[in-house]
């Protein structure tokens, strides 16, 4: 299965970079951030002003696509969104499925005053300090990738390190997880991480499920303004959206249509 192996080759990348800069080295140089993470649940509640919160997506590749833009340059794209009105942009940082770099987080972040997430497959507390150190405002935690103690330790870390997480589900047992572990954020993810098959309705299916006064994110397959009016319709807040974006000539102009819809 596709996530398990890509959690597989993040332990192992993890586990070098662990030896070449200790947890304690990374954390004594938080002293030394500019980047102090902001409040991102103000960006990501939709309003009557805001109807439509878009997490847009700095992403070169994916397992099931390939290479998405081939004229990837990641601090242009971001500043694209940034002007386009994203309430967030989402960076993928895992380098072996999706080309993507952490150091894409420091780059933005000097540059583009939109709030930042990093999305990689997160196992471990120092991928959430990392995430501190080079920018980012809150991260992803996937459901489906951990235990649900294991979640809900990431997650009061995450928080102790006054950021926020995005927990993504996919199924029930993922929201189970969610609950116990005392998500504000949650992805709802119409992609199955495993098989990559798509249920376009699966934010409806869930919504009932999920507690009031969470934030909720639709994830993926998201290709067309009537799916974003629906899912709007029945309760999301937020819209990450990354291909639709990436494979479109003018990015900002492209965003500025689903922000104002």
């Amino acid at each position: 299965m596709i996530l398990d192996e890509i959690i597989e080759k993040t332990r192992e990348d993890l586990a070098k970079r662990k030896e070449e800069f200790t947890m304690d080295w990374l954390g004594r140089s938080l002293a030394f951030n500019p980047f102090a993470p902001r409040d991102i649940k103000p960006y990501l509640t939709a309003t009557k002003e805001n109807p439509y919160r878009i997490i847009a997506e700095v992403k070169k590749a994916s397992p099931s696509k390939g290479i998405i833009r081939e004229d990837f340059d990641p601090l242009f794209i971001a500043q694209e969104y940034e002007k386009g009105g994203a309430s967030a942009i989402s960076v993928l940082t895992e380098p072996h499925y999706f080309q993507g770099n952490i150091e894409y987080l420091t780059g933005i972040r000097r540059y583009v005053s939109t709030p930042l997430l990093r999305k990689d497959f997160i196992v471990d507390e120092y991928q959430i300090l990392e995430a501190v150190v080079y920018g980012a405002d809150f991260i992803l935690l996937i459901a489906k990738a951990l235990s649900k103690k294991e979640l809900k330790s990431l997650l009061e870390y995450t928080w102790r390190l006054g950021m926020e997480a995005l927990v993504e589900i996919h199924d029930k047992e993922d929201l189970t997880k969610a609950i116990f572990a005392g998500a504000n954020i949650i992805g709802v993810n119409h992609r199955n991480l495993d098989t990559f098959e798509m249920d376009m309705n699966l934010t409806e299916k869930l919504m009932p499920l999920i507690p009031n006064g969470k934030i909720i994110v639709a994830e993926s397959g998201l290709n067309d303004k009537e799916t974003i009016k629906h899912l709007s319709s029945v309760g999301a807040d937020a819209f990450l959206i990354g291909e639709y974006f990436m494979r479109k000539e003018n990015i900002s102009e492209s965003l500025k249509e689903i922000v104002k819809l």
